[in-house]
Order: structure tokens, then C-alpha cells, then sequence
């Protein structure tokens, strides 16, 4: 078996934009640029310690779906992987439900097969794990899945033994994840794998405290800012006044580099600048940059601290920057978080809709170097292009 990288998909959300059923979690396919040799998992206990670097999380009350077709030189492999909160997968009223939507992942994909990891600690004993997983197997090959091996265990840990649910009667131990020539890979590559998911979610989650004090000086922070470009667009200087204030966000992120968190005053003031559409629209090309790491972590901070649109913008541009940088798990969190805070913001649709049809981060790229060519025409240097 081949492991690549992945594919997304998200929940289900109020506003005016459809969105398909939130039943899976994949990765898009990752990454652009030159062709990388091959990345062999023989063993079942190999594939299950191979998850947490081709879902960039371990798997925690999951089913992970790794999905099988015909590679480049006729050779069958993982192209894809997607996971399943396990809760929604065997909750019998969303069932019919939840095969359809696998089914057209399946579908999409052209597999030739699926391999399934039910990843499930609740039971009190192995047996009741095992028969769990094992009549989940029964009801998605009932629906048409081909599964061609499926396996239970309880943690994705070195040691942990796995059994087979389908097929041949065997069991093993899974491999030590830390030392899996996958997750050797995505660490040369500067990937990060997160201990859970939760560890995502947590960093975007909002900050009621700081939101408040932010919240008590945005307003006059958005009139401070309005009134200086209105009075710069009087004397005709509005670029020379949207130069300094960019000029002021890029010392920003710099500052945040070092670790230092931002003040509610100078969060207050950023949210207020980023309502200007060409400093926002500048900072989508940090992405492609050396400051791509720091920029993150202010929008981070940003977003936990504004809610509505000011936390979409915040949500958006980390989202941006994560996609770009192959990083499909966190970029999913943090623009599921962008819609959720403002439907009707346009970059947080667009780029939900990229991450759901599984567009390559290459072809978002245009969107960054936009991005540079405004903070140009401003006068204003972002930083080399990381190719």
C-alpha cells in the first residue's frame, strides 16, 4: 500500500450557502511541486501507525478510511484518507445517511476498495470493541463500500493490539507511530502532528475575557482608523496612510514572532485595520513567505478574541495560510470556524468549497501573489515567495 496525503470536508451550517454532508473529515491531496518517491505501508499495525502524520492528529473514537485506486504505473494505493467522528457513524438515525455520503466519497475517488480502522476505547472489555467494529463493517459493506480489510483498536499506540473485523481472523501490534517512515516524512517536511484533534479546535476557540476587553475599544479603534483614511483620501494620501498602517500589522506580526501575545489595544486595532479590504487582502500573501509561522499565530490570537465578521477575517486568512502550507486538518478547524462566525463571508465560502471539492493548494496560490502585488502597489515589501 501507497500513503499520499488526503482530502476535507466539514459539518453542516445555517446561513445561505449549501454545504454537503458533514459526515467525513478528509484531507485534500497534499502537496504541490515535485513528484516525492513512495511511501510503503505493508502491515496493518504500519497503517495504523502511519495515521496520525496522514491525518496530522491522532485518532481518537474514529473511523479512518483509508481509500484505495490505481496509482500512476498501474499500482494499487492510499490516495486519501478520510475520518469519521465514530459517534456519527454508528448512530442508526443518520445511518442511511452516513453510507451515501461514503459511498460518493468512494465514488469521487474512483476506489478500487477501503481499508477501515475503527479506532474505539469504550468498551469495557475487548470483545465488546471487536463486535462494535465488526457490525459497523457488516452495515457499510451491506451498503455497497468495498472493503477489502478492516481492524479494530482500541488507541493508536505502539503496542496496542489490533484484531481484524473483516476477512481473514488475525491480530498484531500496531508500530510505534513516533518512528513511522510516514510520520518521519511529514516531519522533515516541517508538518506538525498534533496529539488529538482537540488540540486544533482549542486554538481557535474563543476567549470570552479578552473578547470583552477587545470588544470595549473596537469601536472607537474603527473610528480612529476610519477618520484618519478619510482625512488621508481628503488630501489625497489615502496609499500613503493604508502604507503606514500596513507597515504598522507587519511589525505586528513580526512582535508576535517573539512570542509575545498582542494587548487588547493593539488586538482592537488590528481588527479595526483589517477592515480595510487592500491591508486584508495584502496579508493573504504572507502565506507563501518566511513570516507565514507568525502571521498564524496573530490570527490566531485575533480570531479567539473578535467575534462576527472581525473573527471570520482572522479565521479566514489562518485557514488560508494552513491550506497552503499542507496542513488539511487545522485549515478545515479554522475555516469551519470562519463560516460558522460569518456565512455570508466570501473567502470563508471559497475556500470551504476548495477545501470540500479537494483543490489542490497549488491552485490558491494565485490568491497569495495577489496578495504581494497589492502590498507592492502600496510600496510595501511582505517578503520573498517561497516556491
Amino acid at each position: 500500500m501507497t500513503s499520499s496525503t488526503n482530502r476535507t470536508r466539514r459539518s453542516q451550517r445555517t446561513g445561505p450557502f449549501a454545504r454537503a454532508l458533514g459526515c467525513a473529515e478528509p484531507i485534500p491531496r497534499y502537496p504541490g511541486g515535485l513528484p516525492r518517491p513512495s511511501l510503503h505501508v505493508d502491515e496493518p499495525g504500519e497503517l495504523m501507525a502511519a495515521l496520525p502524520a496522514m491525518l496530522g492528529f491522532v485518532p481518537e473514537r474514529s473511523l479512518v478510511i483509508a481509500i484505495l485506486h490505481i496509482l500512476a504505473g498501474g499500482s494499487e494505493g492510499i490516495e486519501s484518507v478520510v475520518r469519521f467522528d465514530l459517534d456519527v457513524a454508528v448512530d442508526m438515525h443518520r445511518i442511511d445517511q452516513f453510507i451515501a455520503c461514503l459511498f460518493a466519497i468512494c465514488e469521487r475517488e474512483e476506489a478500487t476498495g477501503v481499508l477501515v480502522v475503527v479506532v474505539d476505547d469504550s468498551g469495557e472489555f475487548e470483545g465488546a470493541e471487536v463486535l462494535r467494529a465488526s457490525a459497523l463493517v457488516d452495515v457499510l459493506e451491506d451498503g455497497g463500500v468495498p472493503i477489502r480489510g478492516a481492524w479494530s483498536v482500541p488507541t493508536v499506540t505502539a503496542g496496542e493490539r489490533y484484531y481484524s473485523v473483516h476477512g481473514s481472523v488475525g491480530t498484531g501490534l500496531v508500530a510505534d507511530p513516533g518512528s513511522s517512515i510516514v510520520a518521519v516524512s511529514h516531519v522533515l517536511d516541517g508538518k506538525q502532528i498534533r496529539g488529538s484533534r482537540n488540540e486544533m479546535t482549542a486554538l481557535m476557540m474563543p476567549d470570552d475575557l479578552m473578547r470583552a476587553r477587545v470588544r470595549a475599544r473596537l469601536d472607537a479603534a474603527d473610528e480612529r482608523y476610519r477618520g484618519g483614511l478619510s482625512a488621508a483620501a481628503h488630501v489625497g494620501n489615502t496609499e500613503g496612510y493604508q502604507r503606514q498602517a500596513l507597515e504598522w500589522v507587519l511589525w505586528q506580526i513580526a512582535d508576535t514572532a517573539s512570542g509575545a501575545p498582542r494587548a487588547e489595544c493593539e488586538l482592537a486595532r488590528l481588527a479595526a485595520t483589517l477592515r480595510d479590504r487592500p491591508i486584508r487582502d495584502a496579508m493573504y500573501g504572507l502565506a507563501l513567505g518566511d513570516h507565514a509561522e507568525a502571521a498564524e499565530q496573530l490570527w490566531a490570537q485575533l480570531a479567539r478574541a473578535t467575534p462576527g465578521t472581525d473573527r471570520a477575517e482572522a479565521a479566514a486568512l489562518l485557514g488560508f495560510s494552513a491550506y497552503l502550507r499542507g496542513d488539511g486538518p487545522f485549515a478545515g478547524v479554522a475555516i469551519a470556524a470562519a463560516v460558522e462566525a460569518d456565512a455570508h463571508h466570501c473567502m470563508a465560502v471559497l475556500l470551504e468549497t476548495s477545501l470540500q471539492t479537494g483543490l489542490r493548494p497549488e491552485r490558491l496560490r494565485r490568491l497569495a501573489h495577489c496578495g504581494h502585488q497589492i502590498a507592492a502597489d502600496l510600496g510595501v515589501d511582505i517578503g520573498p515567495i517561497s516556491l
